[in-house]
């Protein structure tokens, strides 16, 4: 579904405009003309912005925005430079040394496009006022999806971010914009997702029906149990209220019917629409939308990629740390390995690749360094990424795939209710056992510590990384060279503002330590 409108919105912040121009140049007003057309243009085109197909777009599936910066700022994965490929003007070891400026690519592209949903989201919500007698009694209803999904992008931009501005209308001019503290900022996304929760659908969002891959209750629902988790990031303030309300939120979703999948793999093969565990997800469908899913090719070798028909790029791979983690002792010991290593990487040998001299390829994890230049390791190094099932010779990049993004699922719900519960000083062993049970783990210890590394074990390659260390006060680069950043005040938790914004709005002020 793409808008059939042209729109032209001033994007405030960056002193630039957003254009989005259809081939045939049909008036926006067009666009409106009965019931259909409004809501096709007004709420189900903004889902076209979840995925993306180029750089800088997207909230995960491309590359160089919101995921990288989630990912490759955490202790979970690297891209290191491999001679001439993957340096990037220093793009990529700026994000592992926590090095990054204001003017670093990622950060401006993030900001841009997650605004630019907002400002689409502004935008419909005053179309769907101006033409309410075409809504009739879906108005109400219509109204709240796009104000929950406003606020799930303004929740991204706080993570981030820290203090950002507040922009409600698409007519608010530059010199009115100003920074609104976080926790302001905080306060009102849990009120926008607390009153629209009655007005957003209650279907599924996985399913292949007429709420595929939109905000519903139960993806409204885990946003908040993040946001009530992540308060005392989000506002200063540690409060027993914010963890019972987490806990409440994360009873609603499992009350909604969700539940893990009997196989931690299923929830991202090809065609996992059926996933009883997936929350929200980006659609992917190689012969109807244009979404790309870049992460798993970025990351495994030229010639691994050709064996199934694929472009691969060599890139990203785990940390050394990610390795201690997961018990990775070599693939001769894979069984002492936690389970999900094999679901989440590629390492050693992986079937009939062939290297340069004719020997069988295989992947060396332990070998991985910042830069691999000088390296006899330098195409080999690191254990890639796997998750998600690859469809082979589907197309020539195999960037168009089958498998939905999961963006949200259940089993980080039963990880946010026992760590809310840990919290509280309760038990939350329950919780946390029915995971490690799925996944085929022995059993540990429900403690703040194990259940800071089943994050990682459970949830790795999808984006939550830099969350969780912030949130368990451990934000910090793994990199201990001479020219390591002193992260001692904290002040790397928050990104910098991006320099094209402070250059264009003077009110905007820098976040403390750039």
């Amino acid at each position: 579904m793409k808008p059939i409108y042209y729109i032209a919105l001033a994007i405030t912040l960056m002193g630039c405009s957003l254009d989005e121009r259809p081939l045939d140049q049909i008036p926006e007003d067009a666009g409106y003309k009965d019931m259909q057309s409004l809501y096709q243009n007004a709420v189900a085109t903004l889902y076209n912005y979840i995925g993306g197909n180029k750089d800088g777009e997207g909230l995960q599936g491309t590359c160089r925005c919101v995921y990288d910066l989630q990912t490759f700022g955490s202790d979970e994965a690297i891209l290191p430079t491999r001679g001439i490929d993957w340096y990037d003007s220093g793009l990529w070891q700026q994000m592992y040394k926590h090095s990054w400026t204001p003017g670093h690519e990622l950060l401006g592209n993030s900001w841009n496009y997650l605004y630019k949903v907002i400002a689409l989201c502004n935008n419909s919500l005053e179309k769907l006022d101006e033409h309410k007698d075409l809504a009739d009694v879906y108005l109400d209803s219509w109204k709240a999806e796009v104000r929950a999904l406003r606020a799930i992008y303004y929740w991204y931009l706080i993570d981030l971010f820290g203090d950002v501005p507040l922009i409600l209308s698409t007519t608010v001019s530059k010199n009115d914009v100003a920074q609104t503290p976080r926790a302001e900022v905080f306060k009102f996304i849990v009120a926008e997702l607390e009153e629209t929760l009655p007005g957003v659908p209650s279907a599924n969002s996985v399913k292949k029906n007429i709420y595929y891959g939109h905000v519903t209750n139960a993806v409204s629902m885990f946003v908040l149990a993040k946001l009530m988790l992540n308060a005392p990031v989000y506002t200063g303030t540690v409060s027993d209220t914010c963890y019972q309300r987490c806990i409440y939120y994360c009873n609603l979703i499992s009350d909604e019917g969700y539940d893990l999948e009997e196989f931690y793999s299923h929830n991202f093969i090809v065609g996992n629409e059926q996933s009883c565990e997936n929350i929200f997800v980006i659609p992917m469908d190689k012969d109807i939308y244009t979404n790309e899913q870049q992460n798993i090719l970025r990351s495994i070798h030229y010639r691994h990629a050709q064996t199934l028909g694929f472009t691969g790029e060599n890139g990203t791979c785990a940390t050394l740390h990610t390795l201690q983690v997961y018990g990775y002792q070599g693939d001769d010991k894979l069984g002492s390995a936690d389970p999900r290593f094999i679901d989440n990487f590629y390492s050693g040998i992986v079937g009939l690749v062939f290297d340069r001299t004719g020997e069988y390829f295989a992947y060396m994890p332990e070998a991985v360094e910042l830069d691999l230049s000088h390296s006899p390791y330098l195409e080999t190094a690191g254990a890639r990424m796997h998750k998600y099932e690859l469809e082979a010779y589907t197309n020539y990049s195999g960037r168009l795939m089958d498998n939905d993004i999961v963006l949200f699922r259940f089993a980080d719900v039963l990880l946010m209710r026992a760590e809310a519960k840990l919290r509280l000083g309760l038990d939350g062993h329950d919780d946390y056992d029915r995971v490690r049970k799925r996944a085929g783990a022995d059993p540990r210890p429900c403690t703040l510590d194990n259940l800071y590394d089943e994050r990682l074990l459970e949830l790795c390659w999808e984006g939550w990384r830099r969350q969780d260390m912030i949130r368990f006060g451990k934000y910090r680069s793994l990199y201990t060279g001479p020219d390591a950043v002193d992260e001692s005040d904290g002040h790397t938790t928050i990104f910098p503002i991006p320099g094209g914004v402070i250059n264009n709005n003077r009110k905007i002020k820098q976040n403390p330590g750039y």
